[in-house]
């Protein structure tokens, strides 16, 4: 693995607009339990039940949604980021980093120091919470407290009193436009495009690697399994993100250093 890591970061060094994309095998690593996988969240909770249609129709499905969301299963405000996101935010600030583009919905990019406008979430940020009605956003730590202090079940919006949802996409749910429209730009426009801690199975985002091996961009992948789009991968890293990424980064240094 060390000669893939020496290799991947000669890549980096050399390129000239890198796209990085993750999944949830970033996300685990801090402690997030993943959605599809064996012990899961969709085996603990019915998928079903979270689709867009039913949240907005049913008063007793928020109410559901709402008792998960305290739980902390998702997202706890005590969840931290991992090597992993602070080594990816560090690309950026060496300049080595175009964008990133991610499936994940934890805002632990942007607590490593990734700059807000550099984080394409494609699938939203369950961070924060929004009134369906007028807008208005808010922190979902902040409607969590007032759904204690208060002792509701399902809390509305202070200022028109419109349904609240987490910004977080549910199944059924579009995409956020800009987002996805973003993503196949940079895709499209990338020398190089480095899956993390995905498996490339949940479209549309799925499509972005394709997108940049189209337009003749060379794709790397570091995931524990395989995905659908080995065989057209430059390279392939078995192993976690958490132990690859800080090792490429201190050999992306030290070659930039040496130029």
């Amino acid at each position: 693995m060390e000669e893939q890591i020496d290799r991947l970061a000669d890549m980096i060094a050399r390129s000239k607009r890198v796209v990085v994309f993750t999944g949830a095998g970033v996300s685990t690593e801090s402690g997030i339990p993943d959605f599809r996988s064996p012990g899961g969240i969709w085996e603990q909770y019915d998928p079903s039940e979270f689709t867009y249609q039913r949240f907005l129709s049913s008063a007793e499905n928020r109410k559901m949604h709402w008792q998960f969301y305290r739980s902390g299963t998702l997202v706890s405000k005590d969840t931290k980021p991992n090597p992993a996101h602070y080594a990816i935010a560090e690309m950026y600030r060496i300049g080595k980093l175009d964008c990133l583009i991610t499936q994940n919905v934890d805002n632990l990019h942007q607590q490593a120091g990734l700059p807000e406008e550099k984080v394409i979430e494609l699938h939203g940020n369950m961070r924060w919470v929004k009134c369906l009605k007028c807008g208005k956003r808010t922190p979902t730590d902040e409607v969590v407290k007032r759904i204690e202090a208060e002792n509701v079940e399902e809390p509305r919006c202070e200022k028109c009193s419109g349904i609240l949802k987490p910004e977080g996409v549910f199944f059924g749910e579009s995409l956020p436009e800009r987002a996805l429209r973003e993503a196949t730009h940079y895709s499209h426009n990338c020398d190089l495009f480095i899956v993390i801690g995905s498996t490339l199975i949940v479209t549309p985002a799925a499509y972005m690697p394709s997108y940049a091996i189209q337009s003749g961009a060379k794709l790397v992948i570091i995931n524990l399994s395989s995905t659908p789009l080995d065989h057209e991968a430059t390279m392939i890293i078995e192993a976690k993100a958490g132990e690859v990424m800080p090792k490429v980064l201190e050999r992306l240094k030290d070659k930039l250093n040496r130029k």
